[in-house]
Parts: C-alpha cells; structure tokens; sequence
C-alpha cells in the first residue's frame, strides 16, 4: 500500500482568527480522517491575512480528500479549503 502527502490551504474568514487554534481543530480532523498530521506553515497572505498550510501523509486507499475537505469547511471561522499538493510518498 503507497501513501500520498497531501497538502491542505485553510483560509480563515477574517485575520484575527487564533490560527493555533484552529490548526489543531483541522489536525483532529485529518487525523480521524485517517491521516497523519506533518507538518505545519502559516503563510501571509494580504491585508493581515493569513493561510493555514497543513501537510499530511494519508494511504492512498482511502481515496478522495473530498470528505475531508467537506469537515475542514464546517469548522467555525474557515473560509475556505482547498488541496494545493498531491504526492505519492517514495519508500
């Protein structure tokens, strides 16, 4: 079985959204998505706005993120979700 390394960009609705806060929101969730959680970067974005990068490592036989993209977007103060990065891990 291969894992993929997806990368997830969580838009905040507005700038001062604790962004530490809400990282571990969208962390449990790719974790009982079946995902682990690697790494983490906030990237400025304009206007005081700021993204949530967060990369995981899933087995691709779960399939499509689209589930979890779908939770990700019902948590409280996300804008929007969109995956950025796809990978087939090697090893």
């Amino acid at each position: 079985m291969a894992e993929v390394v997806v990368t997830l960009k969580v838009m905040p609705d507005n700038p001062n959204v604790d962004l530490k806060v809400l990282e571990e929101k969208v962390k449990l969730l790719i974790e009982n998505f079946g995902g682990e959680p690697a790494k983490t970067e906030i990237i400025p974005i304009a206007f005081g706005i700021q993204s949530l990068n967060i990369t995981f490592v899933m087995d691709e036989n779960i399939g499509s993120t689209e589930p979890l993209e779908e939770d990700v977007s019902q948590v409280k103060d996300v804008a929007s979700v969109e995956v950025t990065d796809v990978r087939r891990a090697v090893g």
